[in-house]
């Protein structure tokens, strides 16, 4: 039975979502190659600018490689690592070292149980992927940061798995690969909520795999598995799961299989108002905050 017409297919049903995560908490470390290259990739970024911030949230915290080696960067600053999976968390006690400790609490990205302006930075490496509703991901980014505090991130296009995609199409007419976002789209979004000039910049990755089964165990070892209401309901039948593995097996090289991710990186300042009574508001960014890259 396919979902109701007025239930969009693929919207992320988040109590598979949180799931799915909970299952891999214990495989996610050692499976998550692409999101330990991001993550290197988004903390380097943090070199063109001026910050030292007193709290800094890790949002999408995983089992907390992003917060310890943010804990590692901000040795004096109070870090805590915010995930929607417990058991992803529980893991994360592994990364903390007598001297760098860091904090983690289990909630919703779009309904943090923190203070207005009470965070300096915002950090989140792909859990933005992994939202329905990214402008509530923003609204909240922003109502928790100070003024002039930074928000982060990296996410995927819509040019991920594209081959995978594309292979499921001949197959049945389901949900198979997430709809991942614009980068012009998320930019859009964080000037409606309120965030500075953002600054967006995509790149293509291609990742390259022996198969396609050693594609789809990495998929399944790190949690990254379709969550969306369009699904099946079961697995793929025999015959299907067949024609899938031999159709992406057809691209194979000697080099491998090869898939395409599509990263977008982003990163914005939250405004300090000022609006005189009567006149339009305004925000600003201290210059000394900001260096050329």
């Amino acid at each position: 039975m396919r979902p109701a017409a007025s239930l969009d297919e693929y919207q992320l049903d988040m109590r598979a979502l949180r799931r799915a995560f909970d299952r891999a908490s214990k495989t996610y470390a050692g499976a998550a190659v692409v999101q330990t290259e991001l993550r290197t990739r988004l903390i380097e970024r943090l070199d063109v600018v001026k910050l030292a911030p007193e709290r800094v949230l890790d949002l999408g915290a995983a089992s907390g490689q992003s917060t310890r080696l943010l804990k590692l960067r901000y040795p004096k600053a109070q870090v805590l690592g915010i995930d929607l999976s417990e058991a992803m968390l529980r893991e994360a006690r592994r990364e903390q070292s007598l001297f760098k400790r860091f904090d983690r609490v289990a909630m919703d990205a779009q309904a943090l149980a923190l203070k207005d302006a009470s965070v300096d930075l915002v950090f989140s490496n792909l859990m933005l992927a992994w939202c329905n509703h990214p402008d509530q991901v923003f609204r909240e980014a922003g109502r928790v940061l100070k003024p002039n505090g930074l928000f982060m991130f990296t996410s995927l296009g819509p040019d991920t798995l594209r081959e995978v995609r594309e292979r499921f199409r001949q197959i049945d007419e389901r949900t198979h690969v997430h709809r991942f976002i614009d980068m012009h789209d998320l930019g859009d979004a964080l000037m409606r909520t309120g965030f500075l000039e953002p600054v967006m910049d995509t790149e293509r990755l291609t990742v390259t795999f022996p198969s396609a089964s050693a594609l789809f165990r990495e998929i399944k070892a790190s949690g990254s598995v379709n969550v969306t209401h369009g699904r099946r309901a079961g697995l793929l039948g025999r015959k299907a799961l067949q024609e899938l593995q031999t159709g992406l097996e057809s691209r194979r090289t000697e080099a491998g299989l090869s898939v395409t991710l599509e990263v977008v990186y982003g990163h914005a300042w939250r405004g300090s108002p000022r609006a005189p009574r009567g006149s339009p508001a305004e925000f600003a960014v201290p210059v000394s905050q900001i260096r050329k890259r």
